[in-house]
């Protein structure tokens, strides 16, 4: 179930989505600038424990929706679908304009701040996020066969993603100090929107195109 022939499509897709730059990046770029390496590492773990409860809350209206019927699950997914494409083409067009991320004067003004205040920043940002439940609710269901549990594989996609977001987002705060200028880079940007979006844009056409169940 968990090992299945959609986990590698899985790990591709969401370890691109990971490396987009996004709302997490830039907090993890923001308090790595203001406490260090300790404050971004921390900033990084509490964002994605935030992904279980929004993991948590898409399984649950997943299994609502599978306990109504078949074609209710097909509605969703289709609704999936164009969620996902419209999530592509604004990555894709954010390719166009190709602004860099702002780590310019990471250096300056470094603060010692308490372990607590990059946690609770990290959890809220992550938790209060409407858009990341939904991106679930959109996302996940290609995962998810009407016959798996779906709080134990939500979770555990979730487990996975909370993995490579937090490899990709500690290697941010390595190269917010050593590799400034190659991450603040407009071409660089550029690079990691368009490659997301055109996955994005692949996941849900593929999404759309699949014979729904029943």
């Amino acid at each position: 179930m968990f090992f299945d022939a959609q986990f590698w499509p899985f790990l591709v897709a969401i370890t691109l989505l990971s490396m987009s730059p996004g709302v997490d990046t830039l907090l993890v770029i923001r308090n790595t600038a203001r406490g260090g390496w300790r404050d971004g590492v921390v900033t990084s773990l509490a964002i994605c424990c935030g992904l279980f409860v929004h993991a948590a809350v898409s399984a649950l209206g997943i299994s609502l929706i599978l306990l109504q019927s078949a074609w209710a699950f097909g509605l969703l997914k289709l609704a999936g679908a164009a969620y996902l494409v419209w999530l592509g083409v604004n990555s894709l067009r954010s390719a166009r304009r190709g602004q860099g991320l702002p780590v310019g004067g990471v250096q300056a003004d470094r603060q010692a701040v308490s372990l607590c205040r990059p946690l609770r920043e990290g959890l809220l940002s992550n938790v209060l996020n409407p858009k990341t439940v939904v991106f679930y609710m959109a996302f996940l269901p290609q995962f998810i066969a009407p016959g798996d549990p779906a709080l134990a594989k939500s979770l555990w996609l979730a487990g996975v993603h909370f993995v490579v977001a937090n490899l990709w987002q500690v290697a941010i705060v390595v190269m917010v100090g050593s590799a400034g200028r190659w991450l603040a880079s407009p071409a660089f940007s550029r690079w990691l929107n368009g490659i997301t979006g055109a996955v994005l844009v692949g996941f849900g056409v593929k999404l759309a195109l699949t014979r729904q169940p029943g």
